[in-house]
């Protein structure tokens, strides 16, 4: 089904295949300041086609949906030219690698469990509108001992990187902010996005979760460096 009418704010669609969990998930995201839920689904074919006829900013996706899952509409969604500024955030009560990996590999821009607070929701769909990734800190250390636990063979783009840039990379793949970096690195909010988007262009990311896969395959984050 696809829902109310739009609203001001970033406009969210919401796929899961219980009903209950959608319509809560709707007060608690379309109740809120700067958010408007304009479409629901509950398989995974009907969350593509969805997206497609309503464009929103951002599609809240379960991973254990009948009639497709949550990853094959998030590879049909991110690989649609039309959906281009449209992201998805996985929502899942499971962290397994095969989901995990799933998600990332078919366009996701961030992941989380269901046992997320609502502030941490609403704080992942702010961030993911705006071009960043968000990942449950237990997914995010996942990611790490997978890569890390492989023997090292780095790819030949992060070779083209400035240091600064490498720095960059090293804290995005950490799940930095772009305030965060902007802080830590002590630069501005606007040299962050340049260094984001040259990084993007250089390593051919879709996004900042394509950052976090390319830092961690080419060996930019290992064991060395562990996370905070």
């Amino acid at each position: 089904m696809t829902g109310c009418q739009a609203a001001p704010g970033i406009r969210v669609v919401i796929a899961d295949d219980q009903a209950l969990l959608r319509h809560s998930l709707a007060l608690l995201i379309g109740g809120a300041p700067g958010f408007a839920v304009v479409g629901e689904a509950g398989t995974g074919a009907e969350a593509a086609r969805v997206a497609r006829d309503l464009v929103p900013d951002v599609v809240i996706m379960d991973i254990r949906m009948p009639g497709g899952d949550g990853i094959q509409a998030t590879r049909e969604i991110t690989s649609d030219p039309a959906l281009a500024g449209c992201r998805v955030l996985v929502l899942s009560m499971f962290e397994l690698d095969e989901y995990v990996y799933g998600a990332l590999r078919a366009g996701a821009s961030g992941f989380l469990l269901k046992d997320a607070h609502p502030d941490q929701l609403r704080d992942a769909i702010r961030r993911t509108h705006a071009g960043e990734s968000l990942f449950a800190p237990a997914i995010l250390t996942r990611l790490v001992e997978h890569y890390v636990s492989r023997p090292s063979a780095p790819a030949p783009g992060p070779g083209r990187l400035t240091a600064r840039e490498t720095e960059v990379l090293t804290l995005v793949a950490r799940g930095r902010s772009n305030d965060e970096l902007a802080a830590e690195l002590f630069i501005s909010i606007k040299t962050v996005k340049t260094h984001i988007g040259n990084l993007l262009a250089k390593l051919h990311a879709r996004d900042r979760a394509g950052l976090v896969i390319a830092a961690y395959e080419a060996g930019v984050v290992t064991a060395s460096r562990p996370l905070p």
